[in-house]
């Protein structure tokens, strides 16, 4: 049995203890200052906010001020935050990564939160290198999570197939996999980090133009099966050239990461509702607002503007084979016939 920390008690984090619990191991899990209103109900037994299913039963929950109790003798730390906290939790957790008076001796690291991390300088990076940035180990083996896992399914142990990824030739991954596997929650392991961190926040954003189509439908009573179809598969060809642009494998693409995570997120979840807003007639600031008034944070948008950014700087060479990423980003500048722009995109 191992011991194992999950940083952060949103839906996905605290989602995850299902199956580490179904395995038998000792589960942590800490929330964060945002986390603290709701902790000792769901520590009493209440469903989560976010998935409506308890806590697995037998983990245990830390509040935020509480983080060295919950790291303590941790064999594993899996860091489930939003993105936007994933430095600030990752340099709190830094101190705490020991297993042994060794200090070099860390714990596995998992990573779920997704997303394009900019640099002070403006530059852009994928996640795992802002967390060995944060925890000051710039040769720390990391474990990209991802793929397509809705957070609810997760913690009522429905199946799930999920991937997960580490540089070391897979051997973190196969490790922390290993932890985890359960005949309804089945990792599957590479050595794409890259990959799969790319498609991560990309898939997000292109769901966005998947929602657009859903919205045409609403709007015109007619189906647009065939412009979603057309999205999907541009989408899914512009995941691959970003990631072997940037050191990973076009296969990833049009795996779990890829089309796996890409369908689900297109299905459903804010991304897609906030898309599907403008192609029913809104205008992309006009669904934007109306989704914060209803709190909620639709991530293609940021990664939208981080993922342009990457192109200018570091993806000259196919920027002009990234047509949708660029349509997507035009509609939600504003541009006045949105289908117009993402029709000439593909």
């Amino acid at each position: 049995m191992a011991r194992v920390t999950i940083l952060g008690a949103g839906a996905m984090g605290s989602a995850l203890a299902t199956p580490l619990r179904a395995n038998g191991h000792e589960v942590a899990l800490w929330g964060t200052w945002l986390d603290d209103h709701f902790l000792q109900e769901f520590a009493d037994g209440g469903p989560h906010p976010g998935t409506k299913v308890p806590l697995a039963r037998g983990a245990e929950v830390f509040t935020s001020d509480r983080i060295a109790d919950a790291l303590a003798g941790a064999d594993a730390v899996i860091v489930a935050v939003a993105s936007v906290g994933v430095l600030e939790v990752s340099r709190r957790a830094a101190p705490h990564l020991t297993r042994s008076a060794d200090p070099a001796h860390r714990p596995v690291l998992g990573l779920v939160s997704k997303g394009f991390h900019q640099r002070m300088d403006g530059s852009i990076d994928l996640m795992p290198e802002a967390v060995r940035e944060a925890i000051e180990d710039p040769g720390a083996v990391i474990v990209a999570i991802g793929g397509p896992c809705k957070a609810n399914e997760v913690a009522a142990g429905r199946f799930t197939a999920t991937a997960f990824a580490s540089t070391d030739d897979g051997r973190a991954a196969t490790a922390l996999a290993d932890l985890m596997r359960t005949p309804d929650y089945r990792p599957s392991v590479s050595d794409d980090e890259a990959g799969l961190e790319v498609c991560a926040p990309l898939k997000n954003v292109y769901a966005i133009a998947l929602g657009y189509a859903d919205g045409l439908e609403q709007s015109t009573g007619e189906p647009w099966h065939n412009l979603k179809s057309a999205i999907f598969a541009r989408a899914s060809e512009e995941m691959g050239l970003v990631a072997e642009a940037l050191g990973g494998r076009v296969e990833t693409a049009f795996g779990l990461p890829g089309v796996g995570d890409l369908e689900v997120t297109g299905l459903s979840g804010r991304n897609k509702v906030y898309g599907a807003r403008i192609g029913a007639g809104e205008t992309a600031a006009e669904a934007l607002e109306h989704m914060r008034e209803a709190g909620q944070t639709v991530e293609g948008v940021a990664a939208s503007g981080l993922a342009a950014q990457l192109v200018d700087s570091r993806l000259g060479s196919i920027a002009d084979r990234l047509t949708l990423l660029a349509a997507i980003r035009a509609v939600l500048d504003g541009a006045q016939d949105p289908l117009a722009v993402i029709r000439g995109a593909l």
